[in-house]
């Protein structure tokens, strides 16, 4: 059985931090139905394409596992569908900007009139406040989260991470929000509002720099590489490669660096494992020397550490330098690039990646499911075309029939 079978959805999300949330939902069981606008759908089906009008793996890598219908809710008869919608559905989706559903016509005490046992989701740039109806993406949110003023080295720019951590970092908050409040109203049998902004899920994922803010009130911080040589100023400074956790790490150049731009190695001094190291490293005096033999030694001269360290990774390839630090228990990962990633025979076989097949695009791939159920495991399934579904859900969910379905159709509700 699956996590959240018999738990319906209704999904008015679009883009990547609602369907982020949506997607994990499906993956685990419930039934996600995708509105979208007739015609065009998502806007990322037509967005960063690869193959002429075929669904972007924007939109297919967000949208699995869901059922799509067309929709009109500017339309009389659409908006009596999305109430029946709305009467059938567990929980309601949006990240739309601030006030849309309310200009639709389905503000939160509408919704709950219609259904008082929906829970009603959404996703905003920010809470409460001077911005709270402002527009936000992705680096928008990495920027007033937190995340970009402590990310790159001293001497540059503020930068944003790869990782999606304002989009799809707010949708697996958001997804964690809908749990709880479907659970609460197990026991209460009412629903309940459920949000989350951008702005706060980044800055949840912060939490070490604002930990790190309020140490700097009473001292430097030791662990970053401006300690002893550097200053500090008033706010969390770029740490570059630190490890952020009090074990001194930093990124390595191991063998074919010149040629390879992932070539490297993260490499983590942990006290307890330090002596492996120089023994592994052929610096076996460092243990009996007392500038090197004890944390606080080694403390002010790190950048010398980590290129003595890199002078010996340098002769060895990113995965040699695993094969002798794993066994005397050195924290240390490589640096894999994307399409190492994409060919991990580990990755395909837990199913973190996974290869779909989609009728227009044929076969891609995809991240699957990154949390793993013993009782309940998910199956990616590929996206829904555009309306592939508006029919079975006019029957099976509003139950109509069929000259219903064809009436609707002919005054262009759906």
């Amino acid at each position: 059985m699956k996590a959240l079978e018999g738990v319906r959805i209704l999904d008015m999300t679009h883009v990547q931090s609602g369907p982020t949330c949506t997607q994990l939902l499906a993956w685990f069981g419930a039934d996600v139905i995708k509105v979208e606008r007739p015609g065009t759908g998502d806007p990322t089906r037509g967005q960063l394409r690869d193959i002429p009008d075929v669904d972007s793996l924007y939109f297919t890598m967000l949208n699995h596992n869901k059922r799509s219908i067309t929709l009109n809710t500017k339309h009389e008869t659409g908006k009596e569908i999305f109430t029946r919608l709305i009467e059938e559905c567990d929980v309601l989706v949006e990240n739309f900007a601030p006030g849309a559903l309310d200009r639709m016509g389905f503000s939160w005490e509408r919704i709950q009139e219609i259904n008082p046992r929906i829970i009603s989701a959404s996703i905003k740039g920010f809470g409460p406040g001077p911005y709270e109806d402002l527009k936000v993406y992705e680096n928008v949110a990495q920027c007033a989260g937190g995340a970009a003023s402590t990310t790159g080295f001293d001497d540059g720019p503020p930068t944003v991470t790869g990782a999606q951590i304002g989009d799809s970092g707010t949708g697996l908050h958001l997804a964690t929000g809908i749990l709880a409040a479907l659970l609460h109203r197990e026991k209460s049998g009412k629903g309940q509002r459920v949000e989350c902004a951008m702005q706060d899920g980044v800055l949840n994922l912060c939490r070490v720099k604002l930990r790190d803010q309020q140490r700097l009130a009473h001292g430097p911080l030791t662990e970053y590489p401006q300690y002893p040589n550097g200053t500090f100023g008033e706010a969390v400074p770029r740490g570059g490669n630190a490890s952020g956790g009090g074990q001194p790490g930093w990124v390595v150049k191991c063998k074919g660096w010149e040629t390879d731009p992932n070539a490297y190695i993260y490499v983590i001094t942990q006290a307890a494992a330090f002596a492996g190291l120089a023994k592994v490293m052929g610096k076996e005096e460092w243990l009996e020397d007392p500038e090197w033999n004890t944390p606080a030694a080694r403390l002010p001269k790190l950048e010398k550490m980590f290129e003595e360290i890199e002078n010996w990774t340098k002769t060895l390839t990113k995965f040699e330098v695993m094969e002798k630090l794993n066994p005397v228990n050195v924290p240390c990962g490589p640096i894999l690039s994307m399409k190492e990633v994409a060919e991990e025979p580990a990755l395909r076989k837990t199913g973190t990646v996974v290869e779909v097949d989609h009728p227009e695009r044929g076969k891609y791939l995809t991240v699957g499911n990154p949390i793993k159920l013993s009782d309940s495991p998910a199956e990616v399934k590929r996206s829904p075309l555009l309306g592939e579904h508006t029919d079975e859900i006019l029957k099976e969910v509003i139950g109509f029939n069929e000259d219903q379905i064809a009436a609707a159709k002919d005054a262009g509700a759906v």
